[in-house]
């Protein structure tokens, strides 16, 4: 699909031209409640950001994904604030940082009272929340740490306690029924609705069926890289079951469909020297930041394969929110990927990574390892040393700072600190205007 620059950009600034009247976003007014679209929202769990047919994986087929990112805008480059499922599902639910919206990790120190958490996440902004006083119906499914569903705002869902998930977590491997009976009553209700769709999939357990493990058996001696590959494509069936169902409904004009991985994963594989284990999940490596993003949105998205543009999962609540013609809370530091000029004026974004255990809910950084800054091609790692232990031990940093040209060098083999140590400078001091612990 081709577009003339004029109308891309009236397409992707705030959609102002493509929309009729009464669901115009412009210069932040608000649509009535039946003109909003609705809101899917895809979270892979685990999965390495080029474990993707339309990343150009060789081996994985994801047909159905590929099917999404041929209709969608794509950001290659997009990243997570954190690489850990807890922090990084606060931020897509808030719009903040960990630092800001206090979940730095998965559980409590010493495996305490998680009390204290829940208060601080409903001191916060929740999408979920904010579209029900917009009139949406909202449903949770799949991971989420917040024990209740409620507590972030959805009308609905599947988690009532638990650790992680719990009920919520049945969602893509043993049933789609509860999500797609949710689309098909909000759509019988007339009501805008905001699915959050994240299914603990490619996750561990690697538990593919059988008949999707004998195809990638056949393409690798290297038994647990092929029942992860198989993950891969199951959670990729997964979405396309919802996608269908869409369709089937005739929702698929008016819905948006956001997709991104909550963190990446590395499964050691010998024939790819650049995927060892250390890089992915847990690590402030871009094997456990970086993620692809994408954006369907037909009609007022033109379908395009962003290979420049930074994107971060902090961006995707107000790009939510400024679609369905709502202003995004001033706290949140996001922006929208709808507004093409800034996506374009955006020169760097940042991340953080802490202990598996969360040290103190109000402050933040006694679990902090590190911060991140990645500015163009150049990438920035700066350690903060080894913190009291909270709970899972952690190993120590290999150097104060590392510094990588990730154009030259994607796999971060080559510390470049020491050969240019303006550049270092340069990018420390935007991590400290950013947040300075």
């Amino acid at each position: 699909m081709t577009m003339k620059r004029r109308d891309f950009l009236k397409a992707t600034g705030l959609g102002v031209a493509l929309l009729p009247a009464g669901q115009q976003l412009a210069r932040a007014g608000e649509a009535p409640t039946a003109a909003r679209p609705n809101v899917v929202l895809i979270i892979s769990d685990d999965q390495g950001f080029g474990d993707h047919g339309f990343m150009g994986h060789d081996a994985i087929q994801t047909p159905r994904l590929d099917r999404l990112a041929s209709g969608s805008v794509v950001f290659t480059r997009g990243y997570v604030t954190a690489p850990l499922c807890g922090p990084s599902l606060a931020t897509l639910l808030t719009g903040l940082y960990p630092h800001q919206h206090r979940i730095t990790g998965n559980d409590p120190g010493g495996r305490g009272p998680r009390a204290p958490f829940f208060e601080a996440f409903e001191k916060c902004p929740r999408l979920p929340e904010i579209l029900g006083r917009a009139g949406y119906a909202s449903f949770q499914s799949g991971k989420f740490w917040m024990a209740h569903y409620s507590r972030a705002g959805f009308t609905d869902g599947m988690t009532v306690k638990g650790r992680h998930g719990e009920a919520g977590l049945s969602i893509g491997r043993q049933t789609m029924k509860p999500v797609l009976d949710f689309v098909d009553k909000a759509k019988a209700d007339g009501k805008p609705f905001f699915l959050w769709y994240a299914p603990m999939m490619p996750h561990l357990p690697h538990n593919p069926p059988p008949r999707l493990l004998d195809k990638y058996k056949a393409k690798t001696d290297n038994l647990p890289l092929a029942k992860y590959w198989a993950m891969c494509e199951w959670f990729d069936e997964s979405c396309g079951q919802l996608l269908d169902h869409l369709d089937q409904q005739g929702l698929r004009e008016n819905t948006l469909v956001v997709y991104v991985c909550d963190n990446g994963w590395v499964q050691p594989d010998p024939k790819r020297p650049g995927h060892g284990a250390g890089r992915g999940k847990l690590t402030p490596y871009d094997g456990g930041l970086r993620t692809p993003i994408m954006l369907r949105w037909p009609g007022r998205l033109a379908p395009r394969m962003d290979r420049e543009h930074l994107a971060s999962s902090l961006d995707l609540v107000p790009t939510i929110l400024a679609a369905c013609g709502l202003k995004p809370p001033p706290e949140m530091p996001g922006l929208s990927l709808l507004d093409e000029k800034a996506v374009g004026a955006r020169d760097a974004v940042f991340a953080e990574y802490y202990t598996h255990d969360m040290a103190d809910v109000a402050a933040p950084a006694k679990s902090l390892r590190a911060r991140v800054c990645i500015q163009g091609d150049w990438k920035l790692i700066l350690w903060q040393g080894l913190q009291p232990k909270v709970g899972r031990p952690a190993a120590a940093p290999p150097a104060k700072a590392e510094l990588y040209h990730l154009k030259d060098d994607p796999f971060e083999k080559a510390n470049l600190a020491e050969k240019h140590p303006d550049k270092v400078a340069a990018l420390t001091k935007r991590l400290d205007e950013w947040w300075r612990p």
